[in-house]
């Protein structure tokens, strides 16, 4: 294990809850239920309310690969959507183990992109019973911008969050007000996350000119965006922070700790200087294929997806060079349950 770089940690993060399944009978409340199918993984989280949001105390994360093949084919492939289904069962069967008050299952990308996505997500709900529905990236950005909001820390005036995806990375502008919750200006969805990267460039991708062509890709597609917004300009002003959301930026910290294994306490909330980020990428580039299935905070089933991953990272920190980076272990799955648990609070009311 390379040794950790320096880095800065901030206040404890408010937490949204680590209880392990285990705690569920113990946690009185109503359980409330957020699925997100994606385009690589299918992933749940149960959690009850509490006084800092909620309390987890059941999560589900499967590797699916929903839209494999989908940029060549424009489709959803069949053993694709079976893999889907085999991950939606799963879920059945864990939400059948205790009385669910709210549900809130979405698809993202793979689907939006698809043409069989609808479909497909018929077929789902015949077979599984989950109301699957197809939320628009502007949603998507919504939800984890909330999810992610008490980490912005106090002080800064803008901040912008970003949240690389499998087949998309969604972008946000975000205008901070003392004392009200952060406001979306802006928003961008760039189709191309990093299953879209890793099968267009394939072992490509592990070299220096296929990584570096993959940096210009995206660089390119966030450029009309900092030409609207001169959001680079703001920075070279202060009070912007950057934000990430997704398996890249939590990677990367991983590594920058020097984690023996993925700890989400440690990492969840950690503000790391762009410079550390970047040699953190920097070794995670030099560990080739085989060293990155043997890394702690990656394995096999991500090994193929971390340098694209890192590619697009290092497209949004050349188009906005900010001095530090806020790592956030929650989005998409957070916010639902939050917005869940606070229109069952206005019901109440």
């Amino acid at each position: 294990m390379l040794p950790p770089l320096p880095l800065t940690a901030p206040d404890p993060a408010p937490p949204l809850g680590t209880s392990r399944p285990s705690d569920a009978r113990r946690l009185g409340g109503p359980a409330f239920a957020a699925l997100d199918l994606g385009t690589n993984n299918c992933r749940m989280l149960v959690g009850t309310p509490c006084a800092s949001g909620f309390r987890v105390i059941d999560s589900f994360s499967r590797v699916v690969r929903l839209g494999e093949g989908l940029h060549r084919t424009g489709q959803l492939s069949s053993c694709g959507m079976d893999r889907a289904i085999a991950a939606l069962h799963s879920c059945t069967e864990r939400l059948a183990r205790r009385p669910i008050r709210g549900l809130r299952a979405v698809a993202t990308e793979a689907c939006r992109q698809a043409v069989n996505g609808m479909e497909f997500l018929s077929r789902a709900k015949t077979e599984t019973g989950l109301p699957l529905e197809i939320i628009t990236p502007r949603e998507e950005a919504e939800l984890a911008l909330e999810s992610c909001a008490p980490l912005l820390a106090a002080g800064a005036r803008r901040a912008l969050v970003f949240d690389i995806g499998g087949g998309s990375t969604e972008i946000a502008w975000v205008r901070i007000e003392p004392g009200g919750p952060p406001a979306m200006i802006g928003y961008l969805s760039v189709p191309v996350g990093v299953v879209t990267l890793a099968e267009r460039f394939g072992p490509e991708a592990e070299t220096a000119a296929g990584f570096r062509a993959m940096v210009e890709e995206v660089a390119a597609s966030l450029a009309g965006f900092e030409r609207v917004h001169c959001i680079a300009r703001e920075i070279g002003q202060g009070g912007v922070h950057l934000l990430g959301t997704s398996g890249t930026v939590t990677t990367l910290a991983g590594q920058a700790l020097g984690l023996p294994r993925y700890h989400r306490a440690l990492v969840d909330g950690t503000v790391l200087s762009t410079e550390t980020a970047d040699r953190a990428l920097d070794r995670l580039r030099t560990l080739g294929r085989a060293g990155l299935c043997a890394h702690p905070c990656i394995g096999p089933n991500r090994a193929e997806f971390v340098l694209p991953g890192c590619a697009v990272f290092a497209a949004i920190r050349q188009t906005w060079p900010a001095p530090s980076i806020v790592v956030a272990d929650r989005g998409l799955r957070e916010g639902m349950l939050l917005r869940l648990i606070r229109a069952h609070r206005g019901r109440r009311g």
